[in-house]
């Protein structure tokens, strides 16, 4: 009798545990609208449990994101792994040769080495719910998509240069960086071991006719080079450099807003936007998984969080507030110089268009061994 009293209680301890536990592990329903069977994704995602993400977004940016997506997919834990965009590509392509998993997710802010992964092959075909919410340019062909809408800036410490000795343009880049006081004092990508860095410095080559002699000016400045956003953001914010170029508009927003030496600005005769370009990987272990978070980042919620706690640019134009591509494109208007995602992307990553840009940068920087 005694023994029945003590089982009787443990299972009504059972029972109260599973009605408090019970409500954690409640996936969210289908959004509006979405295909009748969506829920048979939401039910293969729960089964995977796993969600892993390779990519180069700051872990501290992406962390409002992805703290938002667990809590609508309890079941699920994301493992996110923040790579420089070399690192991320190259670590990609020797995981798919070894015939092993890679990440089921690739983000990746260097718009030609992603778009590169996906006309290899690499990419799955998957038409999210959310597509028909994107600019036409930032869907290809349902396996890779466009994410944000990012200005590229040029950052100044503001304590530090005032007036004349800030540039308002590529063209008055030159005037600017003859100044003796920028000399060594000057910060950007290294276009040789960071693909972003290669990325926007091509972009430069097609919208601006003065480039070479633009690079040159960076050469006789004494130019240096990196292939990390935040350790060039430090050098200008500690005074150590005075000028960043090409860096990440979002990055610089959402610097400038915590630091009172940061300044930037969006050149006035053309200001790349790039977007950070996502997609399924064809290898990915738990692709169910990868569906939910591709959709819920292209969706209206997700967006918002994007502009409103990420500060990296929501790309719908439905999303509202300062860090959005509805306020952007306002404020630049057709000096925007969006990259598309397409076949044209790539076309500096053939082998001999690639080298051969090298070259002059180098000759233009004066490092030419």
């Amino acid at each position: 009798m005694q023994q029945s009293s003590r089982v009787r209680r443990i299972m009504q301890l059972i029972v109260g545990l599973c009605a408090v536990v019970a409500p954690l592990v409640v996936f969210a329903a289908p959004p509006a609208g979405y295909p009748a069977n969506y829920q048979k994704i939401i039910d293969a995602a729960k089964r995977e449990g796993k969600l892993v993400i390779y990519a180069t977004t700051d872990t501290k940016a992406a962390e409002p994101i992805v703290k938002d997506f667990e809590s609508l997919y309890p079941g699920i834990k994301v493992e996110y792994n923040d790579l420089n965009s070399t690192e991320l590509y190259n670590r990609f392509i020797g995981e798919a040769a070894a015939g092993g998993g890679t990440g089921d997710i690739t983000w990746s802010s260097s718009m030609d080495l992603q778009v590169k992964l996906v006309l290899d092959g690499h990419a799955l075909t998957y038409k999210s719910p959310e597509a028909g919410k994107l600019p036409a340019w930032a869907d290809w062909k349902d396996q890779a998509y466009g994410t944000t809408y990012e200005p590229i800036s040029i950052v100044y410490n503001k304590r530090l240069l005032k007036g004349d000795e800030i540039p308002k343009s590529h063209a008055d880049l030159a005037r600017v960086l003859a100044n003796p006081k920028l000399n060594g004092k000057i910060v950007t990508y290294d276009p040789e071991r960071s693909g972003v860095g290669f990325s926007y410095l091509t972009q430069d080559l097609k919208n601006n006719k003065g480039f070479w002699g633009m690079a040159k000016a960076f050469g006789n400045a004494k130019v240096k080079v990196y292939t990390s956003t935040g350790a060039m953001m430090e050098k200008v914010s500690s005074g150590e450099a005075l000028m960043g170029y090409n860096i990440i508009g979002s990055y610089a927003f959402l610097k400038s807003k915590k630091d009172p030496s940061i300044g930037y600005l969006y050149p006035s005769d053309y200001t790349v936007v790039m977007s950070r370009v996502i997609f399924i990987s064809k290898h990915a272990k738990n692709p169910n998984a990868a569906k939910l978070w591709l959709d819920y980042l292209l969706s209206a919620r997700g967006q918002q969080i994007v502009s409103d706690k990420a500060d990296l640019f929501a790309i719908r134009s439905d999303i509202k507030g300062d860090t959005t591509m509805a306020k952007l494109s306002k404020q630049l208007g057709a000096g925007a110089k969006t990259i598309p995602i397409g076949k044209e992307t790539v076309e500096f990553l053939d082998q001999k268009k690639r080298l051969d840009f090298l070259k002059k940068w180098q000759q233009a920087l004066g490092t030419v061994k």
